[in-house]
């Protein structure tokens, strides 16, 4: 699917390492954003790092020049809709995940990831990068 993607930090990881596919993806014009709970992931593993300093001035950078999805009130009630689904179904996945997930669902987004447990979230436009 093209068009808007929200981007799980697997990719963005990616990204910040000049990984040549992702960066071919992102050439083609797509128009892309990011959760502040991938921001939050990725300044978990700044602060992990032996560049704390490098990787947090990478990830402002990025953050300053792409598009952050904050979450509200409709994040909640989508995180709460698809955490009962994934319960009903027996198919629990991490809760950041489920926060993402959700607000790729909000914003109409399609979620760009590697990660697998996303195909059990019903109504996800889910590309694997």
């Amino acid at each position: 699917m093209s068009g808007n993607f929200l981007l799980d930090t697997n990719v963005v990881i990616r990204l910040l390492a000049h990984d040549e596919a992702v960066e071919e993806r992102l050439a083609s014009g797509l128009r892309i954003s990011l959760s502040i709970l991938v921001l939050g992931e990725l300044c978990f593993g700044a602060y992990k790092s032996n560049r704390v300093q490098e990787n947090l001035a990478k990830i402002e950078e990025l953050a300053a020049h792409i598009d952050v999805i904050n979450a509200d009130i409709g994040t909640a009630r989508e995180y709460g809709r698809i955490k009962n689904e994934l319960h009903l179904k027996g198919r629990p996945i991490p809760a950041n995940d489920i926060w993402l997930a959700a607000s790729a669902r909000q914003h109409n987004l399609s979620l760009a990831s590697s990660d697998k447990h996303f195909t059990f979230v019903d109504g996800l436009h889910l590309e694997s990068w």
